[in-house]
């Protein structure tokens, strides 16, 4: 008798547990996220004119002409895939991550006009551990100015106080680098110099 009022005490204990751990706390944080946070716990998403969405500003998007400013590399899929998130593994001896940092470090240096000499920033020729980080560094960003506003016509000083604008801070002002959230950065360019 003892064993069937321990297993039917199991039982019921397993059952108010369920249903208050898969589903009145799920509710509440999901009810909280909407009415406080709406933005974000609808994945910060951009939408166009009609409503549609066409961006968010959470995941990295291959910008490649010379009119926007260009992401890091991503290794998620086939490239910016965010279904398929994730990085190369390839290891620091890897001889194809060494001549593919290598052949991006030429391309960068050439698309932005950079002489040999020049130190290219890492984020610039190295994924992010997802290969969907949205922002590349303040560094990154500055070289890439001269290039951005010569192909849209617009003065570099109009373009730095944009890029700044868009600059995210580090974390709690003391965690991590500030970074250039470029989705939101080239949005802007397209709604500000069409």
């Amino acid at each position: 008798m003892n064993l069937l009022k321990e297993i039917k005490t199991s039982l019921v204990v397993t059952v108010i547990l369920l249903i208050i751990c898969c589903g009145l706390y799920p509710l509440v944080i999901f009810g909280a996220g909407q009415l406080l946070f709406p933005s974000q716990a609808n994945g910060s998403l951009v939408m166009d004119g009609n409503g549609k969405p066409i961006a968010s500003t959470l995941l990295a998007q291959n910008f490649t002409a010379d009119t926007y400013f260009n992401p890091r590399p991503s290794a998620a899929g086939t490239g910016y895939d965010s279904t398929s998130s994730g990085g190369s593994n390839y290891g620091a001896t890897s001889q194809a991550l060494h001549d593919a940092v290598k052949q991006r470090v030429s391309d960068y240096r050439k698309a932005n006009n950079l002489p040999d000499s020049q130190p290219v920033p890492a984020d610039a020729v190295e994924a992010s551990g997802s290969g969907l980080d949205p922002h590349i560094s303040s560094n990154n960003a500055a070289l890439q100015v001269p290039r951005v506003a010569k192909a849209r016509g617009i003065s570099e000083d109009d373009l730095k106080a944009l890029v700044v604008k868009y600059t995210d801070g580090r974390d709690f002002g003391i965690l991590g680098e500030p970074g250039v959230n470029i989705v939101k950065l080239n949005l802007a360019l397209d709604g500000k110099y069409k």
